[in-house]
Protein backbone atom coordinates (compact mmCIF):
# COMPACT_ATOMS: atom_id res chain seq x y z
CA UNK A 1 0.00 0.00 0.00
CA UNK A 2 1.35 3.21 -1.21
CA UNK A 3 2.42 5.55 2.02
CA UNK A 4 0.18 8.29 2.01
CA UNK A 5 2.28 11.41 1.87
CA UNK A 6 -0.04 14.04 0.35
CA UNK A 7 -3.69 14.96 0.74
CA UNK A 8 -4.88 14.98 -2.79
CA UNK A 9 -7.94 16.72 -4.19
CA UNK A 10 -9.02 16.75 -7.76
CA UNK A 11 -10.97 19.13 -9.52
CA UNK A 12 -12.57 17.89 -13.13
CA UNK A 13 -14.55 14.75 -13.76
CA UNK A 14 -14.24 14.43 -17.32
CA UNK A 15 -13.16 12.44 -20.34
CA UNK A 16 -9.67 12.37 -18.60
CA UNK A 17 -10.12 13.42 -14.90
CA UNK A 18 -12.33 10.48 -14.59
CA UNK A 19 -9.76 7.80 -15.67
CA UNK A 20 -6.74 10.02 -13.94
CA UNK A 21 -8.89 9.68 -10.56
CA UNK A 22 -9.45 6.19 -11.00
CA UNK A 23 -5.72 5.22 -11.19
CA UNK A 24 -4.84 7.49 -8.36
CA UNK A 25 -7.46 5.60 -6.14
CA UNK A 26 -6.08 2.17 -7.74
CA UNK A 27 -2.39 3.49 -6.56
CA UNK A 28 -3.88 4.20 -2.96
CA UNK A 29 -4.33 7.21 -2.79
CA UNK A 30 -7.39 8.75 -0.87
CA UNK A 31 -8.77 11.51 -3.43
CA UNK A 32 -11.01 14.08 -2.98
CA UNK A 33 -12.71 15.37 -5.75
CA UNK A 34 -15.60 18.32 -7.34
CA UNK A 35 -16.82 18.61 -10.32
CA UNK A 36 -19.39 21.49 -11.95
CA UNK A 37 -22.08 18.65 -12.57
CA UNK A 38 -22.61 16.15 -9.69
CA UNK A 39 -23.38 13.71 -11.58
CA UNK A 40 -19.90 13.26 -13.42
CA UNK A 41 -18.45 12.29 -9.73
CA UNK A 42 -20.83 9.27 -9.23
CA UNK A 43 -17.98 6.49 -10.81
CA UNK A 44 -15.21 8.13 -9.00
CA UNK A 45 -17.17 8.18 -5.77
CA UNK A 46 -18.16 4.48 -6.79
CA UNK A 47 -14.52 3.57 -6.68
CA UNK A 48 -13.65 5.31 -3.33
CA UNK A 49 -12.97 9.15 -4.24
CA UNK A 50 -14.96 11.73 -1.44
CA UNK A 51 -16.72 13.86 -2.69
CA UNK A 52 -16.32 17.17 -2.18
CA UNK A 53 -19.34 20.26 -1.77
CA UNK A 54 -17.32 22.86 -2.84
CA UNK A 55 -13.33 23.95 -4.48
CA UNK A 56 -12.78 25.44 -1.56
CA UNK A 57 -13.80 22.59 0.88
CA UNK A 58 -11.51 20.59 -0.98
CA UNK A 59 -8.68 23.12 -1.40
CA UNK A 60 -9.18 23.73 2.78
CA UNK A 61 -8.83 19.94 3.62
CA UNK A 62 -5.65 18.56 0.89
CA UNK A 63 -2.22 19.48 0.30
CA UNK A 64 -2.10 18.84 -3.26
CA UNK A 65 -4.81 20.24 -5.63
CA UNK A 66 -5.13 18.85 -9.25
CA UNK A 67 -7.02 20.50 -11.88
CA UNK A 68 -8.07 19.31 -15.18
CA UNK A 69 -10.57 21.46 -16.85
CA UNK A 70 -11.94 22.33 -20.10
CA UNK A 71 -10.01 25.88 -21.01
CA UNK A 72 -8.27 28.91 -19.54
CA UNK A 73 -11.33 30.54 -18.14
CA UNK A 74 -12.90 27.55 -16.86
CA UNK A 75 -9.29 27.46 -14.36
CA UNK A 76 -8.75 31.30 -14.15
CA UNK A 77 -12.60 30.93 -12.84
CA UNK A 78 -11.69 28.05 -10.44
CA UNK A 79 -8.58 29.79 -9.33
CA UNK A 80 -9.67 33.15 -8.72
CA UNK A 81 -13.37 32.13 -7.12
CA UNK A 82 -12.32 29.59 -4.60
CA UNK A 83 -8.47 28.70 -4.80
CA UNK A 84 -7.35 32.02 -3.91
CA UNK A 85 -8.59 32.38 -0.34
CA UNK A 86 -8.45 29.11 0.81
CA UNK A 87 -5.02 27.99 -0.33
CA UNK A 88 -2.27 28.49 2.12
CA UNK A 89 1.97 28.17 2.28
CA UNK A 90 3.05 24.49 1.54
CA UNK A 91 0.36 23.72 -0.34
CA UNK A 92 0.35 22.90 -4.03
CA UNK A 93 -1.68 22.99 -7.64
CA UNK A 94 -1.15 21.00 -10.50
CA UNK A 95 -2.45 22.24 -13.39
CA UNK A 96 -3.25 19.31 -15.93
CA UNK A 97 -5.35 21.69 -18.07
CA UNK A 98 -3.71 22.79 -21.35
CA UNK A 99 -4.69 26.73 -20.75
CA UNK A 100 -2.44 29.71 -22.13
CA UNK A 101 1.11 30.25 -20.86
CA UNK A 102 0.83 34.00 -20.31
CA UNK A 103 -2.42 32.97 -18.17
CA UNK A 104 -0.54 30.43 -16.37
CA UNK A 105 1.96 32.70 -15.29
CA UNK A 106 -0.07 35.56 -13.56
CA UNK A 107 -2.19 33.28 -12.05
CA UNK A 108 0.50 31.99 -10.56
CA UNK A 109 2.12 34.36 -8.83
CA UNK A 110 -1.04 35.94 -7.97
CA UNK A 111 -1.88 32.48 -5.84
CA UNK A 112 1.36 32.90 -4.91
CA UNK A 113 0.82 36.03 -3.67
CA UNK A 114 -2.68 35.83 -2.03
CA UNK A 115 -1.41 32.61 0.26
CA UNK A 116 1.82 31.69 -0.59
CA UNK A 117 0.63 28.19 -2.97
CA UNK A 118 2.90 27.39 -5.56
CA UNK A 119 2.28 25.90 -9.19
CA UNK A 120 2.97 23.40 -11.30
CA UNK A 121 1.71 23.75 -14.80
CA UNK A 122 1.69 19.97 -16.37
CA UNK A 123 -0.72 19.55 -18.97
CA UNK A 124 -0.71 16.14 -20.65
CA UNK A 125 -0.49 13.98 -23.74
CA UNK A 126 -1.95 10.56 -24.30
CA UNK A 127 -5.15 10.82 -24.65
CA UNK A 128 -7.91 8.92 -22.82
CA UNK A 129 -5.93 5.70 -23.61
CA UNK A 130 -2.73 6.85 -22.10
CA UNK A 131 -5.38 8.37 -18.79
CA UNK A 132 -6.57 4.62 -18.51
CA UNK A 133 -2.83 2.62 -18.95
CA UNK A 134 -0.89 5.22 -16.85
CA UNK A 135 1.17 5.88 -19.85
CA UNK A 136 0.58 9.66 -20.50
CA UNK A 137 3.49 12.03 -21.41
CA UNK A 138 3.29 15.33 -19.05
CA UNK A 139 5.68 18.43 -19.81
CA UNK A 140 6.29 20.41 -16.83
CA UNK A 141 6.73 23.66 -15.67
CA UNK A 142 7.39 25.06 -12.00
CA UNK A 143 10.28 25.07 -9.65
CA UNK A 144 12.66 21.96 -8.81
CA UNK A 145 11.08 21.28 -5.56
CA UNK A 146 7.31 21.63 -6.57
CA UNK A 147 8.27 19.68 -9.51
CA UNK A 148 9.73 16.50 -7.65
CA UNK A 149 6.28 16.52 -5.61
CA UNK A 150 4.60 16.49 -8.97
CA UNK A 151 6.53 13.68 -10.08
CA UNK A 152 5.82 12.04 -7.05
CA UNK A 153 1.84 12.54 -6.96
CA UNK A 154 1.95 12.05 -10.47
CA UNK A 155 3.12 9.01 -10.77
CA UNK A 156 0.17 6.53 -11.21
CA UNK A 157 -1.00 8.69 -13.91
CA UNK A 158 2.86 8.79 -16.66
CA UNK A 159 5.32 7.04 -18.11
CA UNK A 160 7.49 10.39 -18.64
CA UNK A 161 7.39 13.64 -16.98
CA UNK A 162 9.82 15.60 -18.26
CA UNK A 163 11.01 19.72 -16.40
CA UNK A 164 10.73 22.04 -19.32
CA UNK A 165 11.48 24.88 -17.22
CA UNK A 166 9.82 27.77 -14.91
CA UNK A 167 5.87 27.82 -14.87
CA UNK A 168 4.03 28.12 -18.23
CA UNK A 169 7.33 26.29 -19.77
CA UNK A 170 4.49 23.40 -19.63
CA UNK A 171 2.03 25.11 -21.28
CA UNK A 172 3.86 26.49 -24.02
CA UNK A 173 5.59 22.88 -24.54
CA UNK A 174 1.74 21.57 -24.55
CA UNK A 175 1.27 24.15 -27.78
CA UNK A 176 3.79 22.74 -29.36
CA UNK A 177 2.43 19.08 -28.83
CA UNK A 178 -0.76 20.35 -30.32
CA UNK A 179 0.60 21.57 -33.16
CA UNK A 180 1.87 18.33 -34.54
CA UNK A 181 -0.96 16.08 -33.23
CA UNK A 182 -3.58 18.22 -35.19
CA UNK A 183 -1.82 19.12 -38.38
CA UNK A 184 -1.01 15.09 -38.38
CA UNK A 185 -4.75 14.13 -37.85
CA UNK A 186 -5.63 16.55 -40.55
CA UNK A 187 -3.27 15.21 -43.16
CA UNK A 188 -4.55 11.67 -41.90
CA UNK A 189 -8.39 12.60 -42.77
CA UNK A 190 -6.60 13.96 -46.09
CA UNK A 191 -4.78 10.62 -46.69
CA UNK A 192 -7.63 8.16 -45.63
CA UNK A 193 -10.39 9.92 -47.95
CA UNK A 194 -7.83 10.09 -50.58
CA UNK A 195 -7.42 6.16 -50.31
CA UNK A 196 -11.16 5.42 -50.32
CA UNK A 197 -11.45 7.36 -53.28
CA UNK A 198 -8.68 5.54 -55.29
CA UNK A 199 -10.44 2.54 -53.85
CA UNK A 200 -7.34 1.20 -52.05
CA UNK A 201 -8.94 -0.60 -49.16
CA UNK A 202 -7.95 2.05 -46.10
CA UNK A 203 -8.83 -0.08 -43.25
CA UNK A 204 -5.29 -1.70 -44.17
CA UNK A 205 -3.14 1.30 -44.24
CA UNK A 206 -2.38 1.79 -40.11
CA UNK A 207 -0.75 -1.69 -40.61
CA UNK A 208 0.85 -0.66 -44.13
CA UNK A 209 2.54 2.18 -42.38
CA UNK A 210 3.29 0.82 -38.64
CA UNK A 211 6.78 1.24 -38.19
CA UNK A 212 7.82 3.59 -41.73
CA UNK A 213 8.17 7.14 -41.63
CA UNK A 214 4.63 7.82 -42.01
CA UNK A 215 3.88 6.13 -38.69
CA UNK A 216 2.17 7.96 -35.88
CA UNK A 217 0.42 7.16 -32.80
CA UNK A 218 -2.98 9.31 -34.11
CA UNK A 219 -2.67 7.00 -37.56
CA UNK A 220 -2.83 4.13 -35.25
CA UNK A 221 -5.94 5.61 -33.06
CA UNK A 222 -8.17 7.60 -35.73
CA UNK A 223 -7.08 5.66 -38.58
CA UNK A 224 -8.87 2.47 -38.07
CA UNK A 225 -11.89 5.19 -36.91
CA UNK A 226 -11.58 7.64 -40.19
CA UNK A 227 -11.47 3.96 -42.39
CA UNK A 228 -14.52 2.05 -40.84
CA UNK A 229 -16.57 5.75 -40.57
CA UNK A 230 -16.94 4.74 -36.41
CA UNK A 231 -16.78 7.94 -34.37
CA UNK A 232 -18.22 6.31 -31.25
CA UNK A 233 -17.03 6.23 -28.48
CA UNK A 234 -15.53 10.21 -28.35
CA UNK A 235 -12.20 9.62 -26.90
CA UNK A 236 -11.31 13.53 -27.27
CA UNK A 237 -13.28 16.53 -29.11
CA UNK A 238 -12.93 18.82 -32.03
CA UNK A 239 -12.90 21.59 -30.05
CA UNK A 240 -10.01 20.75 -27.68
CA UNK A 241 -7.54 20.77 -30.62
CA UNK A 242 -9.05 24.07 -31.87
CA UNK A 243 -8.86 25.69 -29.17
CA UNK A 244 -5.20 24.75 -29.04
CA UNK A 245 -4.74 25.43 -32.04
CA UNK A 246 -5.83 28.81 -31.73
CA UNK A 247 -3.67 29.36 -28.76
CA UNK A 248 -0.69 28.20 -30.93
CA UNK A 249 -1.67 30.87 -33.33
CA UNK A 250 -1.94 33.87 -30.67
CA UNK A 251 1.00 32.41 -29.18
CA UNK A 252 3.42 32.77 -32.54
CA UNK A 253 1.72 36.34 -33.15
CA UNK A 254 3.45 37.25 -30.20
CA UNK A 255 6.30 36.10 -30.85
CA UNK A 256 6.95 37.34 -34.38
CA UNK A 257 6.96 33.77 -35.42
CA UNK A 258 5.32 32.19 -38.79
CA UNK A 259 2.83 28.97 -38.07
CA UNK A 260 1.39 28.97 -41.51
CA UNK A 261 0.58 24.67 -41.57
CA UNK A 262 -0.82 25.41 -38.07
CA UNK A 263 -3.11 28.63 -38.81
CA UNK A 264 -4.23 26.68 -41.99
CA UNK A 265 -4.88 24.03 -39.85
CA UNK A 266 -6.65 26.23 -37.12
CA UNK A 267 -8.85 27.40 -40.23
CA UNK A 268 -9.92 23.64 -41.15
CA UNK A 269 -11.20 22.82 -37.54
CA UNK A 270 -12.58 25.98 -37.22
CA UNK A 271 -14.71 25.11 -40.51
CA UNK A 272 -15.37 21.04 -39.06
CA UNK A 273 -16.41 22.35 -35.72
CA UNK A 274 -18.76 25.54 -37.59
CA UNK A 275 -20.52 22.29 -39.33
CA UNK A 276 -21.47 20.80 -35.94
CA UNK A 277 -18.71 18.77 -34.95
CA UNK A 278 -17.27 20.97 -32.04
CA UNK A 279 -18.27 17.60 -29.46
CA UNK A 280 -17.14 15.36 -31.98
CA UNK A 281 -14.04 13.17 -32.23
CA UNK A 282 -11.08 14.76 -34.38
CA UNK A 283 -11.63 11.48 -36.58
CA UNK A 284 -14.36 13.13 -37.76
CA UNK A 285 -12.35 15.47 -39.76
CA UNK A 286 -12.32 12.90 -42.65
CA UNK A 287 -15.57 14.02 -43.23
CA UNK A 288 -14.80 16.91 -44.63
CA UNK A 289 -13.00 14.91 -47.62
CA UNK A 290 -15.09 11.94 -48.39
CA UNK A 291 -17.17 11.74 -51.39
CA UNK A 292 -20.86 11.64 -50.90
Amino acid sequence: MLEQRYKLGFVGIGLMGRPLVLRLLQAGYAVRVWNRDPEKTHPVAEAGAEVCGSVAELVRATDVTILCLADTAAVEQVVVQQVLNYGGSGKLLIDLSSIDPETTRRLARELKAACGMAWVDAPVSGGTAGAEQGTLAIMAGGDAADIAVAREVLRPLYSRLTHMGLVGSGQTTKICNQMIVSCNVLAIAEMMALAKAAGVDAAKIPEALAGGFADSKPLQIVGPEMAAECFEPVKWRVKTLLKDLNMAVELAAKQGSAVPMSGLAAQLMQLHGSRGFLEQDPATLVKQYLQS
